[in-house]
This record gives structure tokens, sequence and C-alpha cells, in this order.
């Protein structure tokens, strides 16, 4: 694969179980060969493998950076495994998705984060903020939490729309510096209130070591868009570096987008 991928665990998709929701990318529960069930995310799906790479590269660094995430795996994907789908959509998704796909361990028994039914402390949601803000993800919002309460405890899920310059590759160094305006509709900002100390703190974690081996996670197959998978890797590792020491611009953003709300 080129890469080590030693800190991520591979398994082997043996069931599709039932779609997990209605959308473009039809996530699904699956089994696998470890006896688990998984939120399976297919690469033959919507935005394709760029939206497995934000997966990855979003959930380890929220995991960096000491957030809840589950575990994510590689999903390897058998030729064979989608002839007995009797829905032929299904089974087209699961034919484009032969080889290595996407998984988080699926939390039986979680429910949605609701901000009127679960406080957070300040603490948290500011953090959950910042790291938005990094990995420009669009995808916090009150109409869609991506997040889940499980054992009393917040878990987030579902960073496959974040890094979202990667679907052009141009002016990345641009957007790399740029302050995150979307982060106006984002579920938290009401109660995060301690953007400062969550910069202060979360900046010093992301090193360059720690986003150079989350960013070697991502393997070559999922690499393929008109540039070599080292110079993809650069590019990645390059725009993370640059947005952590630009931080202060997005805290700033973020924290006038709350005085307009509060």
């Amino acid at each position: 694969m080129g890469v080590d991928n030693s800190t991520i665990r591979t398994v082997q998709v043996t069931r599709y179980v039932t779609p997990l929701r209605e959308g473009g990318s039809l996530p699904a529960i699956a089994a696998a060969d470890d006896g688990f069930l998984y939120a399976l995310k297919f690469r033959g799906a919507g935005q394709g493998s760029k939206a497995l790479i934000a997966e990855l590269l979003g959930g380890e660094i929220a995991r960096a950076l000491g957030l809840r995430v589950p575990e994510i795996v590689f999903a390897q994907l058998d030729e064979a495994f989608g002839r007995t789908e009797p829905d032929e959509e299904i089974q087209d998704l699961l034919r484009a998705s032969t080889g290595l796909n996407l998984a988080l361990h699926y939390l039986s028994g979680a429910f949605t984060f609701d901000p009127v039914l679960t406080k957070l402390d300040a603490e948290l949601a500011s953090q959950i903020v910042w790291l938005d803000c990094l990995l420009t993800n669009v995808d916090r919002t009150a109409r869609n939490t991506n997040m889940l309460m499980w054992h009393k405890e917040l878990w987030l899920i579902d960073h496959g729309a974040a890094l979202y310059f990667h679907h052009s590759w141009e002016n990345w160094e641009e957007q790399a510096i740029k302050p995150f305006m979307q982060v106006k509709d984002h579920v938290l900002l009401p109660w995060a209130s301690a953007l400062e100390q969550a910069d202060a703190q979360l900046k010093t974690k992301l090193t360059a070591s720690v986003i150079d081996r989350i960013v070697q996670l991502v393997p070559d197959e999922w690499l393929t868009e008109g540039q070599s998978p080292a110079e993809a890797r650069t590019v990645y590792r390059q725009f993370l570096e640059m947005r952590v020491t630009a931080s202060e611009g997005f805290v700033k953003a973020a924290q006038d987008a709350r005085a307009r709300i509060i």
C-alpha cells in the first residue's frame, strides 16, 4: 500500500445489514469478520474516496485532540459481495466500492445529540467548534449535528464533508489561512465561550509530527487524482500545518459569529 497503516485495523466485510439513512452517500450498517458491526462508508458513493479521506483525517485529528470518535477501520469489500443484494441501487454501490472502504465502529444504542436535551460545558463545545473550523467541516449544524450520545458521553461522527478544499485543489494555500465563515451555523457555537482557551490548548497537541502521522494513514489507492500519492499527502500535511498556524484568524471569526447570535 506504500504507507504504514499499522495504527488502523483492516476488517473484511461479511454482511450488508441495512442502510443507515437516506442520502447521497448511502452509508450502511455492515458486519465484519471480527464479529463487530460498523457504519460503513463506501468509496463508490457521492464524493468517492475524498469523503473517505476527509472522514479518516478528520476523525483521527479529533482523536489526537482528545475528543471521542468511534474506532475507524479500513473495510475490505470483496468483488462477489453484492451479487446477492436484491436492491439494484445498493448492488451498483457495492460493485463500485470493491476494495478498500472506511468504517466506524457502530455505537449500538446511541442517540443523536440534541442541544435542547443535553447541555455541553463551554470547554468541550469550544474544542469541537475549534476542530470544525480547523477542518472546515460544514456538517455540524442543528439540522444534522453528527454527534451521538453513547453511555452519557459525546461522540463525534461523519467528517466526510470536511476539508472541502480537496474537491478542486485550486488555491489551497489561500484556503488554508481563510477564516471558516460557515461556523455561524455550527450547532455548538452558542456554548463555545472558551475558544481562546481551546485554541491555546489544542494547537499544541497538533504538532507537525502528529499531522504527518495521521496523513500517512491515507491509502495510496484513495489518492489517484492528477498527482502522485506522495504529492497529495504533502498538500494535506501542509494545508493542516498552515491552518494550525493561522488558527487565530478562524478563532476570531468564530468569536465574531458567536457575538452576533447571543
